[in-house]
């Protein structure tokens, strides 16, 4: 087992990955542990396979996984978290925007605060505003708000955690942004730090705001299985009491001007009986806040047996097609 393990997805960075790698494993050197890069190619189109063989070829130190298909970040994080030996678990982005010498100063803030994760913020941010920054700026808020863990920046790949905080964690559509949070949900004490960030110097962004549906998405997944995956019936219970009590208090609504109206012939009497007249245009806003609630809980629902499908199985997000190791594994002592 060697200290530091350095996981980097890596999709269509074939340009930045000869500037990457210098400066990854450059940095790693100047802090004096030991380490490994295990750089995960998440079924690229362009050369960057071809890169990252050629830089095991040649380079001590690096681990190449490359996926069969494009599983996305999430995916690729999770096969990069299966083959990483490290006591320490180190998440980079592979298109230079993350500083690879912030690595020491995150490692040496686990350490000195005695904390399970910490987390880079990228204060000053070198992205566009209105397609980046805001967005980001407002899941935070949201994730931070649902979550309980309150955090400046859950979109900085750049975080380190420790392996048994990490290595439990089971990862599906887009939790990667959410391993914090998760991280805090077993018991680890989180962190955060500011770490530098630079443009985008090679390529397009794979974000945009057509992730926003998804992030909201898997936020209200997170928040669930937080707070009611032991305990279900205290949210669906509440939804379905709070249905009932509407139906009932529409009925009341309904029926009660009809008893009435012959005693009391009175204005607003008259309008509440003609209003029950028209009983499509009362029920329909309630019906769609119904099947509302219904589609959530069954969301809610699927997500769970997707896990349950994949844990109980054993079954991974990912497949392998090829490993290419320039360390070979640490032998066991001989008995």
């Amino acid at each position: 087992m060697v200290e530091l393990s350095v996981v980097v997805p890596v999709f269509n960075e074939e340009e930045s990955l000869d500037h990457l790698l210098p400066r990854l494993v450059q940095a790693l050197e100047q802090f004096g542990r030991s380490w490994e890069v295990v750089l995960v190619d998440d079924g690229s189109t362009d050369g960057s396979w071809e890169k990252l063989r050629a830089w095991v070829a040649r380079q001590k130190g690096l681990r190449a996984i490359r996926l069969r298909r494009n599983f996305g970040q999430t995916a690729a994080m999770s096969a990069g978290f299966h083959h990483a030996r490290g006591r320490l678990i180190i998440t980079l982005d592979a298109d230079l925007q993350n500083d690879p010498n912030d690595i020491p100063l995150l490692v040496e803030t686990l350490e000195r605060q005695s904390l399970d994760v910490v987390s880079g913020w990228r204060k000053e941010r070198q992205d566009p505003f209105l397609t980046r920054r805001l967005p980001s700026q407002l899941a935070n808020a949201l994730i931070s708000r649902f979550t309980g863990v309150r955090l400046h920046d859950y979109g900085c790949t750049l975080k380190v955690y420790r392996r048994e905080v990490i290595e439990n964690l089971s990862l599906y559509g887009e939790m990667h942004r959410f391993l914090p949070a998760l991280a805090s949900w077993v018991g680890g004490s989180i962190g955060e730090v500011v770490v530098h960030h630079h443009p985008r110097r090679f390529g397009r962004s794979k974000y945009g705001l057509s992730r926003t549906t998804r992030v909201i998405l898997d936020l209200l997944t997170v928040n669930f299985l937080l707070r009611y995956s032991t305990r279900p019936i205290q949210i669906f219970g509440r939804w379905g009491l709070g249905t009932l009590f509407t139906g009932l208090v529409l009925l009341a609504v309904m029926a009660i001007p009809h008893l009435l109206y012959p005693f009391f012939k009175t204005h607003w009497i008259e309008m509440l009986v003609g209003l029950a007249k028209r009983p499509f245009w009362v029920t329909t806003p309630f019906m769609l806040i119904f099947f509302g609630i219904q589609f959530i809980s069954m969301g809610l629902l699927a997500e769970l047996q997707t896990r349950t499908y994949h844990e109980s199985q054993r079954k991974p997000v990912y497949t392998v097609r090829d490993i290419l190791d320039s360390t070979p594994p640490a032998q066991e002592p001989h008995p």
